[in-house]
């Protein structure tokens, strides 16, 4: 046997190199940005859209670093039974979160300002949320990190995976909400093998953020 051999899925290697990255370009680089004084519209939609790009970026480098395999990572074709699946855990989800805690409130709705500049700000507002946020979160959270994890057992992978996805959301009104989010999306990422229903999970929960937002600010 090879010892050099590429390992099989991800390990503690690709998890750090994968955070670092996303620590560097969607946190360092947020908190440079707010100090250069963009427009608060424009900086809103930038931050909206970092969180994503940071997400994929830190997932390409941990693949880059040894594996260089899709399936390794959990990006695999899957039945649309159970995108479904996840689509509908990710509306339980939110409706609970709201049950139990009885916050309204929507998560990451420090991006509303981005969305405030107009219907088109309000569609790209919504397009990064929705859908580069679930894609470039759930790559690096569920295909690097809950996979990694999973190596210690299914609790280990799912409520860890959970875990560290809310702390890097910050310790703030949206913890809850991520802890929730993470649970769903790391479970249905264990029983079907596929990244995609965990995003499923993601776009269903952040998809009515955004216009959410604007209308209880029309009606204020």
């Amino acid at each position: 046997m090879n010892a050099d051999a590429a390992p099989a899925s991800p390990g503690l290697p690709e998890v750090i190199v994968g955070l670092v990255c996303l620590s560097v370009l969607a946190i360092g680089g947020g908190v440079g940005l707010v100090r250069l004084g963009i427009d608060p519209i424009a900086l809103g939609i930038i931050l909206t859209a970092l969180s994503g790009v940071g997400g994929m970026a830190g997932f390409f480098a941990a693949y880059l670093l040894r594996i260089r395999s899709w399936a390794a990572f959990g990006v695999r074709r899957i039945s649309w039974r159970w995108i479904m699946i996840g689509a509908v855990l990710g509306v339980l989800a939110f409706f609970a979160y709201i049950s139990f805690t009885g916050d309204s409130r929507t998560p990451q709705d420090i991006y509303a300002t981005g969305a405030s500049g107009g219907i088109w700000t309000v569609i790209a507002a919504t397009f990064f949320l929705s859908v580069i946020t679930p894609i470039g979160e759930e790559f690096l959270f569920r295909g690097v990190v809950t996979t990694a994890l999973l190596r210690y057992g299914a609790f280990i992978g799912v409520v860890g995976g959970a875990l560290i996805f809310a702390i890097f959301h910050g310790i703030n009104m949206v913890f809850p909400t991520a802890v929730v989010v993470g649970l769903a999306a790391g479970e249905v990422f264990r029983r079907s093998g596929s990244i995609w229903p965990a995003v499923t999970v993601h776009f269903a929960v952040n998809l009515p953020t955004i216009p959410v937002m604007v209308l209880a600010s029309v009606a204020k």
